[in-house]
């Protein structure tokens, strides 16, 4: 690995990014890219998966559910096979889903904590070893505000992202004298797919139109807008490649309260 005293140079190194068939996991693949980092592109659904690895210069895909351990762990052994072991992890993989706490199942509140929490801990396990063998490496996970505030008809997500945190915070402590650093981002609202979807569950579960289920969310935002998934990827680029960043939650939602 190159590594410089105060930043790393991305040039092949071996970046896992899960979640990436779309969204901001779509939009950091195509950035680590553009850094001329090797890519394992990770997600549940082959074809954008597929069709995203075509279109940039140095990846491959696996096909896995991050929540289940032993799947990651056979689709990451897979990858190490073409680009070696990892240097980067970026922990993007996540779901959503807009209910009342009141209409929140076990089975809801269980699928919201695999995902977004123990496939978080489940990808920087995976790939810690490599890391560790190296002697440096980076963590980044992708949380959210909700992950340091509560939402409405958010309980479940929230309370994982808040996990995500704690997470981050404390490997950044136990793995920093290592010269890994583990950061998280947490983008606002931010539009993909998956907020399209929330706002269409809101409006289900509340009966308002889609102009006010939106204006709800954007409620207090200065900018008055949506975060852009590639404001999101530039913020995980620069943690890639800062050392100094460590333990750190950057939040990217416009100022909103």
């Amino acid at each position: 690995m190159n590594l410089l005293r105060y930043s790393m140079n991305l040039t092949n190194q071996h970046a896992l990014v899960t979640g990436a068939g779309s969204g901001v996991g779509l939009a950091i693949a195509q950035q680590l890219d553009a850094q001329g980092c090797r890519l394992t592109l990770c997600g549940r659904n082959e074809a954008p998966l597929k069709q995203l690895a075509a279109s940039l210069s140095n990846a491959q895909f696996v096909t896995c559910d991050v929540s289940d351990r032993a799947s990651l762990d056979a689709a990451l052994q897979q990858a190490r096979v073409t680009f070696g072991p990892f240097s980067i992890a970026i922990a993007n993989a996540g779901s959503a889903e807009a209910r009342p706490f009141s209409k929140l199942s076990q089975q809801d509140w269980q699928q919201a904590m695999g995902v977004n929490l123990d496939g978080c801990f489940n990808t920087f396990q995976a790939v810690l070893p490599d890391l560790l063998e190296q002697g440096c490496g980076r963590l980044i996970a992708v949380s959210s505000t909700a992950g340091l505030r509560g939402y409405k008809y958010a309980a479940a997500y929230s309370a994982a992202k808040h996990g995500v945190i704690g997470l981050v915070k404390s490997l950044a402590i136990e793995l920093g004298p290592k010269n890994i650093t583990t950061n998280a981002v947490c983008p606002g609202f931010t539009d993909t797919p998956l907020l399209q979807r929330s706002i269409e569950q809101i409006m289900q579960a509340t009966s308002v139109s889609r102009q006010n289920a939106e204006q709800q969310l954007l409620q207090g935002n200065p900018i008055g807008r949506f975060t852009k998934p590639d404001e999101v990827a530039a913020a995980v680029v620069f943690m890639c490649q800062t050392s100094a960043c460590n333990g750190h939650t950057l939040t990217l939602d416009g100022g909103a309260p």
